[in-house]
């Protein structure tokens, strides 16, 4: 009798074995296509992105002085731990960007990146990402200026991210 039941038990658990291995195989199948589909539509999206950074983003465009007011208590302290003068910052060609462009939060522009900034009427040109703006502001770009400056706006601004590397190698290979 006794052997009977161990039989049985050892069948049962053997059966019970073979029955959760297929299970697992199954949903393992199915959250694989899942997985895949899911893949397929990250690589689309970035995709999309790319042709964001390649053919540039409609940004508002406005300027900031460094001081107390509107910045923190260090005005001379960018986010990226960069010292400026401040007196002489309209001469740096610096940016402050709204938090989500920002990589850390999603964007696809880090402290250091270049910048193409274009129909601004006479700001235009390449600036360097060194600092950010305030987590209120969406799609916006804030021209370093020294204090004294007077206040301007541009809506309808587009940046593009530039690669220095490239864009030096570009222009040694065209003389």
């Amino acid at each position: 009798m006794f052997r009977k039941i161990v039989a049985i038990l050892i069948l049962l658990l053997i059966l019970n074995g073979y029955i959760l291995t297929s299970m697992f195989d199954y949903y393992k199948s199915i959250y694989s296509k899942e997985i895949s589909l899911y893949k397929q539509r990250i690589n689309k999206l970035e995709e999309v992105v790319d042709e964001f950074k390649l053919e540039g983003l409609d940004v508002t465009v406005t300027m900031y002085h460094p001081t107390r007011q509107q910045t923190d208590s260090t005005p001379n302290i960018l986010a990226d731990g960069t010292k400026i003068r401040v007196h002489s910052a309209s001469e740096y060609k610096f940016v402050a960007v709204s938090r989500n462009l920002l990589k850390k939060s999603g964007g696809w522009l880090e402290y250091g990146d270049f910048i193409l900034l274009r129909g601004t009427h006479g700001k235009d040109g390449v600036y360097q990402v060194r600092d950010t703006m305030n987590k209120r502001f969406v799609n916006r770009i804030d021209i370093l200026e020294t204090p004294g400056t007077e206040p301007y706006k541009f809506t309808n601004a587009t940046i593009i991210k530039k690669s220095m590397e490239s864009d030096i190698v570009f222009i040694s290979n065209t003389k």
